[in-house]
Order: structure tokens, then C-alpha cells, then sequence
């Protein structure tokens, strides 16, 4: 499921025409069953399907009864389809549902033809939704993060508020961290290159460029980003670190000894601290 297939209530509510009342009153019904990513529940484009024919009907009177029968059929077929916007059309009678694939009518619940809504008009009311500004896209793309099967859409949205503002630190910063976790080092370090051109004394892009560059081999770049993360932050224990590291590997011996010895003071319960405290006695004249 992509980005755009996701809706928050409010985004459901304007493409449905529907009130928060009469959402609440369908969702104790059951009749559709938002779920929960992060802070928020969402809905996706088969809740839009099912509860658009569920609108239909309720218009036309039919009762309760009928009406989850009916959503309960309609739902089996809808799990059936991995594209119900381009698979399906969905037909109603005024008291039935039936759902038309491949040009074959499948009747979940007996009834006959007389109005019907194509599954287009919907995706061309997502398509013309106003869009969403950056800030929004941002804290869905936390959400997304928040979950590690979605980190495809994280990447989305985090791209999408980029798109509406390029100068969004902490967009770059987050999109720069997933794409180093998915190995893609160039694109994580240019995230970070951006964030640093916007604003130079961010300590937290200063140690991911630093720390990135270290893997990439380019090691006197590496090191002058991370003296900047703890020249901005004294207290930065990880920058310490990464910074004692990298001047182990420049033969720096006495800057490296300066920085594992903050590191040890400054996080003395960490599991990676046994190992600066090794590295310390190491390095005793």
C-alpha cells in the first residue's frame, strides 16, 4: 500500500462528504474499522470502496441488517483483489450489492442492477484532493517510521515534504538515517550535506555526515564533521566515539585518547564502553 492510499479521518471524511458524527456512528456499527499507524488511525482505499456502497444504501433505507450482510460479502471480495481501484466496479440496487470483476457480475448477496458507481470516481477525488502541505506529510512519515514494514512510505512521505520544502532539517536528517539503514550511503550523505547547508550548527547532521563519510572511506572529511558535532555539543557521547575512532584510523593517537576518555565519563554505562576503556589502556604512554 502506498503513501497516497493511506487516509487520515479527516482526508476520509472530505472525500466520503461524510460528518465526524456519522463516521463514529458507522465505526460502532462496524461497518468499517479504521486501523491504527503511530498516534493516528488511517484508512485505506478498500475502506473508501466499502463504506462508499455503505453510504449508498443507507441513503436508499436499507436496514442495518442487510447492510452488514451486504459490506461483509462486498469486504471478502475486496480481499480477494490486490487493485480494487483498476479490478472492480461496484453495483447497487437500493438493497444489495454486487460486485463486478473482469466483466463477470459476482452477486455476494442476490439482487439486481440499477445504479452503480465505477471505483474511478474515487481514485479521481484522491488524485484531486488538495494536497497535503509539508508538516502533515512529515508527521505521517513518522508514523510510517515508526513501523518498520512501512519504511518504503516513510521514504515517500519524507520526500513529499521535501518536495513542498527542500530546506526541512529534520525531513533531510530522517531521510538521510533510512537511507543509510538501507545501505544507500551516496543519497544519506547528500541528506546530510543538505541539512548542514541549511543550517550549519545542527550537531545531530554534523555526526551522521561525519559518521557516514567515515564508512565510505573518506576519513579527513569524516573527522572534521565530527570535531564540529562536539564542538557544538560537548556532551555528544556518540560523536566522541565515532570521533576517537577515526583518529585511531589517522594514527592520531593523542586526539583519539582525548575523545574516548569524554566518551567514558560521559556514558560510563553503555555496552560499547568496555571497549573505549580498553582502547584507553591501550594507548598509555
Amino acid at each position: 500500500m502506498g503513501a497516497t492510499d493511506r487516509f487520515t479521518r479527516r482526508e476520509f471524511q472530505r472525500l466520503l462528504d461524510v460528518t465526524d458524527k456519522q463516521l463514529n456512528y458507522w465505526e460502532r456499527l462496524q461497518l468499517v474499522s479504521p486501523r491504527k499507524g503511530g498516534a493516528e488511525k488511517f484508512y485505506d482505499f478498500r475502506d473508501l470502496i466499502s463504506l462508499r456502497t455503505a453510504k449508498q444504501l443507507i441513503e436508499k433505507g436499507v436496514s442495518a441488517n442487510r447492510l452488514r450482510r451486504s459490506l461483509v460479502a462486498l469486504n471478502q471480495k475486496l480481499s480477494e483483489v490486490q487493485a480494487p481501484l483498476t479490478e472492480l466496479r461496484i453495483l447497487a440496487n437500493g438493497r444489495d450489492v454486487i460486485v463486478e470483476r473482469d466483466g463477470a457480475r459476482l452477486e455476494p448477496i442476490s439482487g439486481q442492477f440499477v445504479l452503480n458507481f465505477d471505483t474511478r470516481e474515487l481514485g479521481d477525488k484522491v488524485r484531486v484532493m488538495p494536497e497535503r502541505k509539508a508538516e502533515d506529510w512529515f508527521a505521517l512519515a513518522l508514523q510510517y517510521e515508526a513501523d518498520p514494514s512501512s519504511r518504503k512510505e516513510a521514504i515517500d512521505a519524507y520526500e513529499r515534504v521535501l518536495s513542498g520544502n527542500p530546506h526541512h532539517v529534520d525531513a533531510l536528517i530522517n531521510l538521510g538515517m533510512l537511507s543509510y539503514d538501507g545501505g544507500d550511503l551516496e543519497k544519506a550523505a547528500d541528506c546530510f550535506r543538505h541539512a548542514i547547508a541549511v543550517e550549519e550548527g545542527n550537531a545531530v547532521a554534523q555526526f551522521n555526515l561525519g559518521s557516514v563519510l567515515e564508512e565510505m572511506g573518506q576519513l579527513e572529511s569524516a573527522r572534521q564533521h565530527l570535531r564540529l558535532a562536539v564542538r557544538l555539543d560537548s556532551k555528544y557521547a556518540d560523536a566522541h566515539y565515532n570521533l576517537a575512532f577515526v583518529c585511531e584510523k589517522l594514527s592520531a593517537r593523542a586526539e583519539a585518547r582525548e575523545h574516548w576518555q569524554s566518551y567514558v565519563e560521559l556514558d560510563p554505562g553503555s555496552p560499547w564502553c568496555d571497549y573505549a576503556r580498553q582502547r584507553l589502556l591501550s594507548m598509555k604512554p
